[in-house]
């Protein structure tokens, strides 16, 4: 989390508008009873400015003790970062929870993703899951999108952004930086994920 702070920040001096970086919370992570405050402390840093890292937590472990997750994840909301439901669909949340959540983006697993352009089931899946998510004004990012057609599928379904081999492959930090820049002077028709990990 500290690494991807400072490589935002870098990012963000040298480039401006830096495109926000995503860190993948652990279970041990999310159990400290102080974990938000330590999420408040580097995001800020010594400056005092929210820098743009968001974290991204499967469903299962936020239902894990979703009682005391509840108030840890609105006080990192509060911080301005975005909190993202990694795997959507993988695990076994219960519906009626979704609504409270202080999340802001659901990220489709890539197993549904992976035949939404051949299997109609998937199709209904993925609609159903981008209609729910939108219904509750999150955001939703399909992930593992490897081929066109997939593409093309997720934006007749409004799916607001993609990840995956389509876009690019994992980059290590400079390379991305590079591929950044370059991506971001031309548009592209869907819009694609900039909340990755730098170090991947």
């Amino acid at each position: 989390m500290e690494r991807a702070a400072a490589t935002w920040r870098r990012w963000n001096e040298k480039h401006g508008a830096a495109p926000r970086i995503a860190v993948n919370v652990s279970q041990l992570q999310l159990a400290q009873r102080d974990f938000a405050d330590v999420v408040e402390q580097v995001i800020r840093g010594d400056h005092g400015v929210t820098m743009g890292v968001d974290l991204e937590i499967t469903e299962s472990l936020i239902m894990q003790d979703i009682e005391s997750n509840i108030p840890k994840l609105q006080k990192i909301r509060n911080l301005g970062s975005l909190i993202a439901i990694d795997d959507f669909g993988a695990g076994y949340s219960s519906l009626s929870y979704l609504a409270k959540l202080p999340v802001d983006i659901l990220k489709i697993d890539r197993a549904f993703v992976a035949g939404v352009d051949k299997s109609p089931d998937n199709v209904t899946l993925v609609t159903s899951i981008i209609s729910l998510a939108h219904s509750l004004g999150l955001e939703v990012v399909a992930e593992g999108v490897e081929t066109e057609a997939q593409l093309k599928v997720l934006q007749l379904l409004n799916c607001d952004e993609i990840q995956g081999y389509v876009v690019s492959r994992p980059l290590p930090e400079n390379e991305f930086e590079a591929w950044w820049i370059t991506r971001n002077r031309s548009s592209v028709e869907l819009s694609t994920e900039t909340r990755i990990n730098p170090t991947t």
